[in-house]
């Protein structure tokens, strides 16, 4: 199995999905699209509640395991999330965006061509973090290059690190209403005290992949990364990492 799949089957649980999945209107017999599926937990769990699910993803791996994993009422689809033109997409009831929003600055641009697959009065569901890198105890000099970093993917147009802060906004700016936002708890990405020993493995892997970062801190990576994890696991940890969840709706 790819390493990024084992990864991201196992954060699943860390996720306070229920809260979401009891907020968002999700009838029976409704056709939804998952943007940014990976290995289809989310695709599934929307399947279970009775929605008819096509799941899209750029990484072939991932959806390679998504679709080894099954699941009734689902259907995987291999494609570029920044142009689903090429695809033959239903018209459906809701578009479901998990961890998605951030890889599209121009958010608003990209929900309104999301949108173009939205019934009249269908209903998105945006799930996004802010400030990923937002512990503490963690020195000025470390926080001063974590913005260096933000800053630079989202110059970049790769990234942005504040994306959930502005998801409200975003929607709006797509023509959508805002129906509902909260915060939502995480064990991984939002918490206090100190991580969980399966909570820090998982951080260790992520900084594994954080090649901008790398490149960025250059010989000091290693070190960079040891004082992180040493504060993520230290008693006094507290996290400025908040997970957002915006409800809108397009209009009828």
């Amino acid at each position: 199995m790819h390493p990024l799949a084992i990864e991201y089957q196992r954060q699943y649980r860390w996720r306070d999905w229920p809260s979401v999945y009891a907020r968002i209107p999700l009838d029976r017999d409704q056709t939804v699209l998952d943007l940014g599926c990976a290995v289809g937990d989310q695709s599934r769990a929307l399947a279970d509640l009775g929605a008819s699910v096509v799941g899209i993803d750029g990484n072939a791996d991932l959806l390679a395991e998504a679709r080894r994993l099954g699941g009734a009422r689902v259907e995987y689809l291999h494609g570029d999330l920044g142009d689903l033109a090429p695809l033959s997409l239903p018209r459906v009831d809701g578009l479901w965006l998990s961890f998605v929003a951030a890889y599209f600055p121009d958010l608003p641009t990209q929900l309104r061509h999301w949108s173009r697959w939205l019934a009249p009065g269908g209903w998105v569901a945006l799930v996004e973090a802010d400030d990923l890198l937002g512990h503490t105890p963690l020195g000025q000099p470390d926080r001063d290059l974590v913005q260096r970093f933000y800053a630079q993917l989202l110059g970049r147009g790769a990234h942005d690190f504040h994306a959930g802060r502005k998801l409200c906004d975003h929607a709006v700016a797509a023509g959508l209403t805002v129906e509902w936002h909260q915060t939502l708890v995480d064990e991984e990405l939002s918490f206090e005290g100190p991580a969980a020993p399966d909570v820090l493995h998982a951080w260790a892997q992520r900084f594994d992949r954080l090649k901008v970062l790398e490149r960025l801190c250059g010989d000091d990576y290693a070190a960079f990364r040891a004082r992180f994890l040493r504060g993520l696991a230290d008693p006094e940890h507290r996290s400025s990492a908040r997970v957002h969840f915006v409800l809108a709706r397009a209009p009828k």
